[in-house]
């Protein structure tokens, strides 16, 4: 305690001194251990729900993000495959494909399936792709849409969604040519044909419109006379085909006169003329989409079917 003063109090010479203290009046404290001040700062804060993982080298798609609040359960990218996509007729499509599921986190807002499938179908119709399908409800359903990106092929989206919104799944194909890794010897065509019934040739060039073959093509029919030459005992189909370029009736006319070509060259490299027989099919039998111009150089073909 500091000393002490004194002061009246009243405002006349009786008035009665009042000892004071000039010492400094101590501040209160409230003193709280530590596990108890942790304790009640989380309270205030609320529950707080821990975010899940994505699953291990899993990654968002290049193009379309995730929706707020989700993380990847389940994650497949394959550089070459194919996927059917639910439309009527059904529509298988080939191409670098992704499947990525999405879960929604513990404690996050739920949205709606209509909400999740337009977030994606929008975006592709503000770059100028096109609505396939919608079928959502309040429990799930699918949508489909596809984006053409210019030089890289077309871009085909499926967005199924499940238990309310809870769960969505993107099925992406970005439509490509397969990199052909194994080159056939005349051993391997020869064994491929026998065992599959049918190779898909896409060597053998053609001028524009026509049956005549481009000399670009030489090593792949000299293949294909030396396959034959190796089994004598193949006989084979050739098959012409081509895009839906042109009206139908011209194509037609076209794959068959170039599937005779095919033959013609066959004979000439020395195989018995008893052993090819030719067919052409026109763009009746399309194995890609031809909007785009992957797709019809895909559907331009050769196929050797074994008899």
């Amino acid at each position: 305690m500091g000393p002490l003063t004194s002061r009246a109090v009243g405002g006349d010479d009786d008035a009665m001194p009042v000892f004071t203290s000039s010492a400094p009046r101590a501040t209160p404290r409230l003193w709280l251990s530590i596990p108890i001040a942790i304790g009640f700062l989380v309270a205030l804060a609320g529950p707080v729900d821990a975010q899940e993982a994505d699953a291990e080298g899993s990654k968002d798609h290049p193009v379309f993000s995730r929706m707020p609040g989700f993380y990847i359960n389940n994650y497949d990218e394959q550089e070459f495959s194919s996927f059917d996509f639910s439309l009527d007729p059904e529509r298988k499509v080939e191409g670098h494909y992704w499947s990525i599921q999405y879960v929604l986190n513990e404690g996050v807002r739920k949205p709606g399936p209509l909400q999740i499938g337009r977030n994606y179908t929008n975006l592709i119709r503000q770059r100028g792709g096109a609505l396939l399908l919608e079928a959502l409800d309040p429990s799930g359903g699918t949508t489909i849409a596809r984006l053409p990106v210019q030089g890289a092929g077309t871009i085909w989206l499926e967005v199924r969604v499940s238990n309310g919104g809870e769960m969505y799944t993107l099925e992406i194909v970005q439509e490509s040519t397969m990199a052909q890794d194994v080159v056939f010897t005349a051993e391997s065509l020869a064994a491929a044909i026998r065992s599959t019934g049918s190779v898909a040739i896409r060597d053998i060039l053609f001028d524009t419109g026509k049956s005549t073959i481009q000399p670009a093509s030489a090593a792949t029919l000299t293949l294909i006379a030396d396959a034959l030459k190796a089994d004598a005992a193949l006989v084979i189909e050739i098959q012409g085909h081509t895009d839906n370029v042109g009206a139908a009736a011209a194509n037609l006319a076209l794959s068959r006169e170039r599937a005779a070509a095919v033959k013609a060259a066959l004979v000439q490299a020395g195989i018995d003329d008893g052993r090819l027989t030719t067919s052409g099919f026109g763009g009746t039998q399309p194995v890609a989409d031809n909007s785009t111009d992957e797709g019809r150089a895909r559907n331009r073909r050769v196929e050797l079917i074994r008899k």
